[in-house]
């Protein structure tokens, strides 16, 4: 039976373990940031952070791998910086210099040095900022419409992958990288509907992606997909008529299960829905399970947990009243926590 751990009065749209597993941190639309003890079992409130220049909500959160400081994101031309460690809380804007239009970094993640931050954007730009110049050190033209994804591939933090509304991933090495002239090392195709979450392995090798079209897909980076494939998952995504965030999903999107010719994905994981937000999806940790599972919120308020191997559910948590946007598995104890549109 699940075990409620907070009640809000909001809804929650992060929630995630850091400092392996001995913090958990959600981030909710009342833009408050709230740290929880988890070491030794516990679940015990430590730190309530007020966000600032929020608009809407706190959309996407990260806490540095050296456990000193989180960021969040918002509509906002700034990433916003919140140091963990001292006792007075230490509050930072860290400015992004996008064109003149509402700007909002949708999905933001470290560098494994905690030097640097990638940041995906809904002018369909990537950017980086330098953590120790304290400046953007880099803006690159990567996705024809929303960047709602992004990640390092690996922790040598030059291969970095990105996903977007028009339903490609696209893996960039920034060593060959380019402002004026970007080019993705390749690019996975084979949704059929924007992608809305991209997390690896970390084995430089692997990454899924959580897609409006009802599925996740696991992808193998040595092996890409070809123009032909590329240009028929971005006309198929063209040809949708819904929208995910306030309608249901479309009898032809369910039952039809449009394939794209070539699709390079070594695995299709469907039976979770994705409405109304960006919902999360993740392969399990390595300690307790050798990452044999993927892992994803639903809109049906549940928890859907797949074989990697077999594509097959595992295990369905159920419990929540509404949408389950992000789910974090403990990295050392047999245990998720969800978070949820039902406040809690």
């Amino acid at each position: 039976n699940p075990k409620k751990v907070a009640q809000y009065k909001n809804k929650v749209f992060c929630g995630t373990h850091a400092r392996d597993g001995d913090i958990f941190m959600t981030a909710s639309q009342d833009c408050k940031l709230r740290i929880y003890d988890t070491s030794r079992q516990n679940f015990k409130l430590k730190q309530t952070i007020e966000a600032r220049d929020v608009g809407w909500s706190i959309l996407d959160v990260a806490v540095s791998p050296d456990g000193e400081h989180l960021v969040y994101s918002s509509w906002s031309d700034s990433l916003h910086q919140v140091s963990l460690l001292d006792y007075e809380e230490k509050h930072e804007s860290l400015p992004l210099s996008p064109d003149d239009r509402q700007f909002c970094i949708f999905s933001v993640a470290f560098s494994s040095d905690s030097k640097e931050l990638l940041g995906g954007a809904n002018d369909g730009y990537l950017y980086m900022y330098d953590r120790q110049a304290n400046r953007q050190s880099c803006r690159i033209e990567a996705h024809e419409d929303d960047v709602n994804a992004v990640c390092f591939v690996d922790e040598t933090t030059h291969v970095l992958a990105s996903g977007g509304d028009d339903g490609v991933c696209k893996v960039w090495d920034r060593r060959s990288l380019r402002e004026d002239d970007p080019r993705p090392v390749g690019i996975l195709a084979g949704h059929v509907d924007g992608i809305t979450y991209v997390d690896p392995r970390m084995d430089g090798r692997h990454l899924i992606t959580n897609s409006k079209d009802q599925s996740i897909k696991l992808w193998d980076i040595r092996k890409f997909s070809n123009c032909d494939t590329v240009e028929m998952s971005k006309q198929a995504v063209s040809n949708q008529r819904w929208d995910y965030r306030w309608q249901r999903v479309p009898k032809h999107v369910a039952s039809t299960r449009t394939r794209v010719e070539g699709d390079s994905s070594v695995m299709t994981y469907t039976g979770h829905t994705v409405l109304q937000t960006l919902i999360r999806c993740h392969f399990s940790p390595q300690f307790t399970t050798g990452q044999r599972f993927i892992y994803t919120g639903c809109a049906a308020g549940r928890v859907v947990i797949y074989d990697l191997l077999t594509g097959k559910i595992t295990k369905v948590l159920s419990g929540h009243a509404s949408c389950v946007r992000d789910v974090s598995w403990h990295p050392y104890n047999i245990e998720l926590v969800s978070s949820s549109w039902d406040f809690t």
